[in-house]
Protein backbone atom coordinates (compact mmCIF):
# COMPACT_ATOMS: atom_id res chain seq x y z
CA UNK A 1 0.00 0.00 0.00
CA UNK A 2 1.36 3.06 -0.85
CA UNK A 3 1.52 6.41 1.29
CA UNK A 4 -0.95 8.74 -0.23
CA UNK A 5 -0.21 11.71 2.46
CA UNK A 6 3.15 12.99 4.34
CA UNK A 7 3.66 14.49 7.39
CA UNK A 8 4.58 18.05 5.39
CA UNK A 9 0.48 17.51 3.76
CA UNK A 10 -0.83 18.63 7.35
CA UNK A 11 -2.14 22.11 8.67
CA UNK A 12 -2.06 22.54 12.51
CA UNK A 13 -2.52 25.58 14.81
CA UNK A 14 0.53 25.86 17.52
CA UNK A 15 -0.15 26.57 21.26
CA UNK A 16 -0.32 30.50 20.45
CA UNK A 17 -3.27 30.03 17.70
CA UNK A 18 -1.63 30.03 14.91
CA UNK A 19 -1.68 27.95 12.23
CA UNK A 20 1.47 26.04 11.44
CA UNK A 21 2.03 24.31 7.90
CA UNK A 22 3.69 21.10 8.52
CA UNK A 23 6.01 21.41 5.30
CA UNK A 24 7.63 24.19 7.21
CA UNK A 25 9.62 20.93 8.57
CA UNK A 26 10.61 19.72 5.51
CA UNK A 27 14.27 18.23 5.48
CA UNK A 28 14.22 17.66 9.10
CA UNK A 29 13.59 14.51 11.24
CA UNK A 30 10.51 15.48 13.51
CA UNK A 31 9.42 13.25 16.62
CA UNK A 32 5.70 13.81 17.51
CA UNK A 33 4.55 13.76 21.15
CA UNK A 34 1.11 13.25 22.35
CA UNK A 35 1.81 15.44 25.85
CA UNK A 36 0.05 15.85 28.86
CA UNK A 37 0.61 17.87 32.14
CA UNK A 38 -0.68 15.53 34.79
CA UNK A 39 0.28 12.24 34.11
CA UNK A 40 2.90 9.94 35.54
CA UNK A 41 5.04 10.31 32.24
CA UNK A 42 5.21 14.06 32.46
CA UNK A 43 8.64 14.10 33.42
CA UNK A 44 9.64 12.85 30.38
CA UNK A 45 9.33 16.52 28.81
CA UNK A 46 12.85 17.10 30.33
CA UNK A 47 14.29 14.13 28.28
CA UNK A 48 12.11 15.62 24.79
CA UNK A 49 14.11 19.41 25.63
CA UNK A 50 17.69 17.63 26.25
CA UNK A 51 17.20 15.88 22.95
CA UNK A 52 15.53 18.71 20.78
CA UNK A 53 18.33 21.17 22.34
CA UNK A 54 21.13 18.44 21.69
CA UNK A 55 19.84 17.30 18.24
CA UNK A 56 18.45 21.21 17.28
CA UNK A 57 21.07 22.09 15.02
CA UNK A 58 20.89 18.74 12.96
CA UNK A 59 18.05 18.92 10.99
CA UNK A 60 15.57 17.55 14.20
CA UNK A 61 13.02 18.74 16.11
CA UNK A 62 10.41 17.33 18.61
CA UNK A 63 6.69 18.62 18.33
CA UNK A 64 4.30 18.28 21.44
CA UNK A 65 0.53 18.18 21.04
CA UNK A 66 -0.96 18.11 24.43
CA UNK A 67 -4.50 15.81 24.30
CA UNK A 68 -6.81 14.89 26.93
CA UNK A 69 -7.69 11.71 25.48
CA UNK A 70 -6.31 9.54 28.71
CA UNK A 71 -8.01 10.16 32.50
CA UNK A 72 -8.65 13.73 32.30
CA UNK A 73 -4.95 14.40 32.46
CA UNK A 74 -4.46 17.32 29.88
CA UNK A 75 -7.33 19.36 31.41
CA UNK A 76 -5.47 22.74 31.03
CA UNK A 77 -6.08 25.52 28.33
CA UNK A 78 -3.38 26.11 25.73
CA UNK A 79 -1.93 29.12 27.46
CA UNK A 80 -2.17 26.73 31.26
CA UNK A 81 -0.02 23.84 28.85
CA UNK A 82 2.03 27.09 27.50
CA UNK A 83 3.07 28.18 30.72
CA UNK A 84 3.08 25.07 32.62
CA UNK A 85 5.84 23.38 30.11
CA UNK A 86 7.88 26.77 30.48
CA UNK A 87 8.06 27.02 33.80
CA UNK A 88 8.32 23.39 34.83
CA UNK A 89 10.60 22.27 32.19
CA UNK A 90 11.84 25.35 30.41
CA UNK A 91 10.61 23.55 26.82
CA UNK A 92 11.36 25.58 24.06
CA UNK A 93 10.76 22.70 21.11
CA UNK A 94 7.00 23.52 19.28
CA UNK A 95 3.91 23.04 21.34
CA UNK A 96 0.83 22.56 19.22
CA UNK A 97 -2.72 23.45 20.66
CA UNK A 98 -4.27 20.76 22.22
CA UNK A 99 -5.95 18.51 20.17
CA UNK A 100 -8.12 14.82 20.17
CA UNK A 101 -5.60 11.58 18.97
CA UNK A 102 -7.82 9.18 19.38
CA UNK A 103 -11.79 8.63 18.80
CA UNK A 104 -14.57 9.73 16.50
CA UNK A 105 -12.83 13.25 17.58
CA UNK A 106 -9.05 12.59 16.25
CA UNK A 107 -7.03 15.25 14.45
CA UNK A 108 -6.68 14.30 11.07
CA UNK A 109 -2.61 14.56 11.56
CA UNK A 110 -3.21 11.56 14.36
CA UNK A 111 -6.03 9.64 12.18
CA UNK A 112 -2.70 9.88 9.51
CA UNK A 113 0.00 8.82 11.97
CA UNK A 114 -2.37 6.26 13.85
CA UNK A 115 -3.90 4.42 10.44
CA UNK A 116 -2.18 2.00 8.08
CA UNK A 117 -4.87 3.10 5.53
CA UNK A 118 -3.97 6.89 5.85
CA UNK A 119 -0.19 6.18 6.36
CA UNK A 120 0.73 3.25 4.38
CA UNK A 121 3.18 1.67 6.91
CA UNK A 122 1.21 0.44 10.03
CA UNK A 123 -1.31 0.90 12.05
CA UNK A 124 -0.53 2.46 15.66
CA UNK A 125 -3.19 3.46 17.95
CA UNK A 126 -2.74 6.00 20.62
CA UNK A 127 -1.79 3.58 23.67
CA UNK A 128 -1.53 6.79 26.69
CA UNK A 129 0.24 9.98 26.44
CA UNK A 130 3.90 10.50 25.37
CA UNK A 131 3.53 7.84 22.26
CA UNK A 132 6.69 9.58 19.99
CA UNK A 133 6.49 8.87 16.07
CA UNK A 134 9.36 9.28 13.58
CA UNK A 135 8.61 11.58 10.61
CA UNK A 136 11.68 11.37 8.24
CA UNK A 137 12.93 14.58 6.39
CA UNK A 138 10.76 13.35 3.51
CA UNK A 139 7.81 13.21 5.29
CA UNK A 140 7.56 10.03 5.70
CA UNK A 141 6.21 7.73 9.01
CA UNK A 142 8.69 5.72 9.92
CA UNK A 143 8.57 4.36 13.17
CA UNK A 144 7.32 4.61 16.60
CA UNK A 145 8.18 4.23 20.20
CA UNK A 146 5.96 3.60 22.91
CA UNK A 147 4.60 5.89 25.80
CA UNK A 148 6.38 4.48 28.72
CA UNK A 149 9.89 4.15 26.76
CA UNK A 150 12.29 7.04 27.29
CA UNK A 151 12.72 9.69 24.50
CA UNK A 152 16.94 9.00 24.86
CA UNK A 153 16.15 5.12 23.49
CA UNK A 154 18.52 3.70 21.12
CA UNK A 155 15.80 3.38 18.80
CA UNK A 156 15.33 7.23 18.56
CA UNK A 157 18.75 8.23 19.16
CA UNK A 158 20.13 6.12 16.81
CA UNK A 159 17.56 7.24 13.94
CA UNK A 160 18.86 10.72 15.08
CA UNK A 161 21.79 10.34 14.10
CA UNK A 162 21.82 8.04 11.28
CA UNK A 163 22.57 10.15 8.16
Amino acid sequence: MSQTKSFHDFTVVNIDGEKVALSTFKGKKVLVVNVASKCGLTPQYEDLEELYVKYKDQNFVVVGFPANNFMGQEPGTNEEIKKFCSSKYDVTFPMMAKISVKGDDIAPLYGWLTEKAENGKFDAGIQWNFQKFMIDEEGNLVGFVEPRENPNVDKIVKWIENR
